[in-house]
């Protein structure tokens, strides 16, 4: 396909962040609110807004999430006025979850209010780590460009990682626990139990490919992580750092193995964990810095990543 006449518009940041990696930033008309990475497309005119306050307390926002989905209504509306002037050919969202960005069906009923386009909705549903990379292919192939360079190099950092760790013994391989709410309690699933097994960790209660579920505070203590990393879904590190420190002032929290030896750490999940994209590689390494800070260190600490 010819760029010449591709107007892109991408209504998730992961999908965002594959089309810049691709090259093809320079085609995309308009993007989400919540689309901030990489700084070129900070510009472009945005076309969803939400509709609760993300500044809330975590329980709060839960609960306008859980109110607003119950009464049928989407958090996220899109702008169709933005869309008809932008006149896109493509359309990139997903349908993978509803609390992250516009659902699919929402999609398809502002297209087809559109009256001067009629564009082509490209969704996308990642539950594992190859999930992501085929995106990667698929989006690549629907544009008519190449993704095997970018993938090779993907790959081979992910290829890094595994064979850095080769050696550990079963005792040197941690148990984590990785937080992505804390009120309600839940911890991180689809493609974070990969990423934590390939830096040398094993999970606690999560299923690869499978949504998060909730967990509750006895089952923490009984399983007694030896680490414990807090990434909520949509929040940067300050942020996270607030939200893990109301968590801590639990009575039990000084019951923790990771509590008393210090292996509790904060991430900017907003940027990394939270986004099935090409920075699930960059994920990938500051996963390994955490569990393995003796044979990994790539520099994310202090920005990506720090201790709590």
């Amino acid at each position: 396909m010819k760029n010449g006449n591709v107007r892109i518009v991408s209504l998730i940041p992961s999908a965002t962040e594959i089309l810049a990696t691709l090259g093809l930033s320079d085609v995309m008309v308009g993007r989400s609110h919540e689309c901030d990475y990489p700084p070129e497309i900070q510009n472009l005119p945005v076309c969803t807004q939400a509709r609760l306050s993300s500044h809330a307390p975590s329980s709060k926002i839960h609960h306008e999430v859980n109110n607003l989905l119950q009464s049928a209504l989407s958090i996220y509306q899109i702008k169709v006025d933005v869309l008809e002037q932008l006149q896109p050919t493509h359309i990139l969202t997903q349908d993978q979850c509803d609390v992250c960005a516009v659902s699919l069906k929402d999609v398809e009923k502002a297209v087809a209010e559109l009256t001067q386009s009629s564009p082509q909705i490209i969704s996308l549903q990642p539950n594992l780590l190859e999930d992501v990379w085929q995106d990667i292919e698929r989006v690549s192939h629907i544009f008519g460009v190449d993704s095997v360079k970018i993938l090779d190099n993907l790959e081979a950092r992910v290829k890094i990682c595994q064979q850095k760790i080769q050696g550990l013994s079963l005792e040197e391989v941690p148990t984590v626990a990785c937080i992505e709410w804390t009120e309600p309690l839940m911890t991180a699933a689809n493609w974070i139990p990969e990423l934590v097994h390939l830096a040398g960790g094993q999970t606690l209660f999560s299923v690869p490919g499978q949504p998060s579920p909730h967990l509750q505070w006895e089952n923490l203590l009984v399983s007694n992580p030896d680490i414990i990393i807090f990434m909520p879904c949509g929040f940067d590190l300050s942020r996270t750092r607030q939200e893990a420190q109301l968590f801590t002032q639990n009575p039990e929290w000084q019951k923790l193995h990771a509590a008393q030896t210090g292996r509790v750490y904060i991430t900017d999940g907003n940027s990394y964990f939270n986004r099935p994209g090409p920075r699930l590689a960059d994920s990938l390494e500051i996963l390994s810095e955490i569990l393995h800070p003796e044979i990994f260190d790539y520099g994310y600490k202090g920005t990506a990543w720090q201790p709590l």
